[in-house]
């Protein structure tokens, strides 16, 4: 009996490139075990050959045309770097769309711009649907927290991390919006504008400018939101972290604070 193959002349795969991190290629010829190279054909038409000396040296296959662009990387057959990056990519660039989903977690990408995607519409579109019939959004993930903590009466919580210049903080501050937004009054109560307002008074004294954003939070945050009974903001405590202590007693040449 012949031996079984590794890949299929036509497969789309992925191999590392030096600007672009991963490029598409397709398999011009059957790959079996023991050969010891891979020809394949670059998405510019070259051809290349890949060395391949154990299994590992495999590239990662690429997925079907029919799941570019999925909302859920899980829904992806081959859930890989590349296949995460490019995803991310296309969602991005070809369907405008700087959210997606994870399974329960939402990717976001700072698109470093202003997108109308934020109004009191889009609230009201999310406000009451589950994640699963909904286009990915911070909203999406507020919603579902909230109508949980509604549900059950048990506390709640939303996880925002990211390397710097991400859009954190911007997510936070969309997020009490959309608490303060859906808590049933046509009109915010004094309560929920305070929090709200908290956000400038925080970052006129805790931000600087960095090397990788003119804007960075230097310090972290805990917000704690109460809500009463009818679901309505009632109150809320917030706790900062002061991660650089450096910071107080001197200055790094490329990174400025509104004090110095």
């Amino acid at each position: 009996s012949s031996s079984p193959l590794f890949l299929q002349k036509g497969a789309c795969v992925w191999v590392p490139d030096p600007e672009a991190v991963w490029v598409s290629a397709q398999l011009l010829q059957d790959f079996k075990p023991g050969d010891g190279l891979l020809l394949l054909k670059l998405g510019d038409g070259r051809e290349v050959q890949h060395p391949v000396s154990v299994p590992s040296d495999l590239p990662p296959l690429g997925n079907p045309d029919i799941l570019e662009g999925e909302n859920d990387l899980t829904s992806l057959s081959f859930l890989h770097e590349p296949a995460v990056l490019h995803n991310l990519r296309v969602r991005f660039l070809d369907y405008n769309s700087i959210y997606t989903y994870c399974g329960i977690v939402l990717v976001a990408i700072n698109p470093y711009e202003q997108l109308p995607i934020y109004g009191e519409e889009v609230v009201d579109a999310y406000s009451g649907q589950d994640m699963a019939d909904m286009e990915p959004h911070i909203f999406s993930v507020a919603e579902e927290a909230y109508r949980t903590m509604i549900r059950s009466k048990k506390n709640q919580s939303i996880i925002i991390s990211g390397e710097s210049g991400s859009g954190k903080t911007v997510s936070a501050k969309f997020t009490m919006r959309y608490f303060a937004v859906v808590g049933g009054a046509s009109q915010q109560t004094s309560v929920e504008e305070r929090v709200l307002a908290t956000n400038p008074i925080m970052e006129a004294i805790g931000n600087a400018k960095t090397t990788r954003n003119d804007n960075s939070s230097r310090f972290g945050k805990y917000i704690e939101i109460g809500f009463g009974h009818q679901g309505n903001i009632i109150g809320a405590n917030m706790r900062t972290y002061l991660l650089e202590k450096s910071r107080v007693v001197f200055q790094n040449l490329v990174q400025d604070h509104s004090f110095f």
